[in-house]
């Protein structure tokens, strides 16, 4: 497994951990932290074992962006220098076969909104606070956030925060569409691991199929997305999985998969 300074990548049983790790500095992003990011989740899309990642900050918080003490004190002088396709890290966290849970512990701001935003479901502890916050350092924003936020709430609510930034908290985030769940603070990693539990419960085929017909869904036309779906959906209709599925349920069971181990 590689090993990284800024942040921690682990894998189990069909289940990668990446965990931001600068909990001294809240999480916030370095360069090599973005490098780091896009480096494991490069290995994680070409993984077939990992069937759902889990995204999340080591600490009390999630990420809140750049790590502005780091750039102005002379640090970023010394950072490896970004790439375009380093960039890319949010369109890994979007674009992988593996389901990507983003699971929001503390302050999410700017470029770790983004990050949380690609992912395919975010979760968050009660207490969590949220900021765009791009315009109040100057800048215009950075992973795919026009992109993916006016996807998840819509293109006015989007524009609002990005256009007019400020703090809000999990329940508002949750309001507007933004959080698949809201736990409390006090049982939020144990709820957090009964949802992915429960994603990694589920056929390997299935849910890696869901997850590339939704991607399929974002730019194909209607009917050509008809047909890409509906080929899957007999193929795997026809499946071990989907039998072994049935009887399980007639029989009142959790269902054993035959494809257990592998994400296709």
């Amino acid at each position: 497994m590689a090993e990284f300074e800024t942040i921690t990548y682990e894998v189990a049983d069909g289940l990668a951990r990446l965990t931001l790790n600068r909990p001294d500095r809240m999480n916030g992003m370095t360069n090599r932290m973005v490098r780091e990011t896009y480096d494991a989740l490069s290995l994680a899309a070409e993984d077939d074992s990992i069937r759902v990642l889990l995204l999340t900050g080591a600490g009390h918080a999630f990420c809140p962006g750049a790590d502005l003490g780091h750039f102005t004190d002379g640090g970023g002088a010394t950072d490896e220098r970004l790439s375009p396709r380093h960039f890319r890290a949010a369109a890994l966290f979007h674009e992988i076969p593996a389901v990507t849970v983003a699971a929001i512990n503390g302050a999410c701001a700017g470029a770790g909104l983004g990050w949380a935003l690609a992912c395919d479901l975010r979760v968050a502890t009660a207490s969590a606070k949220f900021n765009v916050a791009f315009l109040d350092v100057a800048v215009a924003g950075d992973m795919g956030g026009p992109w993916t936020l006016t996807r998840l709430v819509g293109a006015a609510k989007a524009r609002e925060l990005y256009f007019l930034p400020g703090k809000f908290d999990a329940a508002a985030a949750a309001q507007i569409g933004l959080l698949a769940r809201v736990f409390p603070d006090e049982s939020f990693r144990d709820d957090t691991e009964a949802l992915v539990a429960r994603l990694l419960a589920a056929s390997p085929t299935a849910l890696t199929a869901m997850k590339a017909n939704f991607l399929a869904a974002e730019h194909m036309p209607f009917p050509d997305y008809l047909d890409f779906e509906s080929e899957r959906h007999l193929r795997i209709a026809a499946s071990e999985d989907t039998a072994e599925a049935f009887r399980a349920f007639m029989e009142k069971r959790p269902p054993k998969f035959p494809s257990r181990g592998r994400r296709r």
